[in-house]
């Protein structure tokens, strides 16, 4: 589904709360709060049914990786992946088919956490990226023309900034941790397998 460019990263001033208001208690990759200053662009509900729009049903599953799997999924990554429990989110088509996976990655930027949701089309590669909240200064958030590049790429892309990805200046720490962000997503996505639709 197309994202608008403004939708991905235009803020909403009024909506300003914490972490555990955006994501479910002990999601993977995810810090247990958002700082309170932290702009909140779009909750995790919101993102969901704006990805994955009726008649789709979004699926939560948490998965526990076993330490190899881990491993695996950090070196395909090159970026840190410390927690074993993966959250996810698949969503499904009125005949059961598998129309993407949603994950949502929180991490550090400079001092301030960033949260993003990454979908993953059924075959591997990136649908969207969306950044949910940012708690550094929006100066430093690149353009949204940047994340859309990113769009249909997948792990073999070099999705590593100066490489598949432009330098932006005045958001490389942002750009950085958004590539590496994606690069967990899609190792995580290729351990884990596609998710299964839970019964009726």
């Amino acid at each position: 589904m197309a994202t608008s460019s403004d939708t991905r990263l235009r803020p909403k001033p009024s909506v300003r709360r914490c972490l555990a208001a955006l994501l479910l208690a002990g999601a993977a990759l995810v810090p247990s709060a958002l700082p309170a200053a932290a702009a909140v662009y779009e909750t995790r509900e919101k993102a969901l049914a704006r990805a994955f729009p009726p008649p789709a049903r979004v699926v939560p599953a948490t998965s526990f990786l076993s330490p190899e799997q881990l491993e695996r999924a950090r070196k395909a990554a090159e970026a840190p992946l410390d927690s074993s429990v993966v959250t996810r989110y698949g969503a499904f088509g009125p005949d059961g088919s598998l129309l993407g996976t949603a994950y949502f990655d929180a991490h550090v930027v400079r001092t301030a956490t960033e949260v993003l949701m990454v979908v993953v089309s059924p075959g591997g590669r990136v649908r969207s990226v969306d950044v949910l909240a940012f708690g550094e200064p929006e100066d430093y958030l690149p353009r949204p023309g940047w994340l859309r590049r990113i769009d249909g790429k997948g792990a073999a892309d070099e999705l590593f900034v100066g490489r598949a990805l432009a330098h932006v200046t005045g958001a490389t720490l942002t750009t950085r941790a958004i590539a590496a962000a994606v690069r967990r997503v899609l190792a995580l996505d290729a351990v884990l397998g596609p998710p299964a639709p839970a019964a009726r």
